[in-house]
């Protein structure tokens, strides 16, 4: 359920009140019976994980991602090389 600020008019005391979204504002205060203004707030809704157009449309960020896995695939695919060391016993 959202939190929804309001502040007075009159006296300027600031109420949170949590209300659905389809409750008709608030009004009047409790205080002084003034009138009441809804407030923009920050909102605390982040967009995490990929899908999002910050994780998944970033321009430059990608791109250097996109690089680095290129660079590992081409390692992957490149045969090792592996020396053996042999010893000869002198008898």
């Amino acid at each position: 359920m959202p939190v929804y600020e309001y502040q007075c008019t009159e006296c300027g005391e600031i109420k949170e009140a949590f209300q659905k979204i389809s409750d008709a504002p608030l009004t009047t205060c409790s205080n002084c019976k003034g009138s009441l203004k809804k407030l923009i707030s920050q909102s605390t809704f982040h967009l995490k994980g990929s899908g999002w157009y910050v994780t998944d449309y970033g321009g430059a960020k990608n791109q250097n991602k996109e690089d680095k896995t290129k660079k590992n695939n081409s390692k992957a695919k490149e045969p090792k090389t592996t020396s053996k060391k042999t010893t000869v016993s002198k008898d």
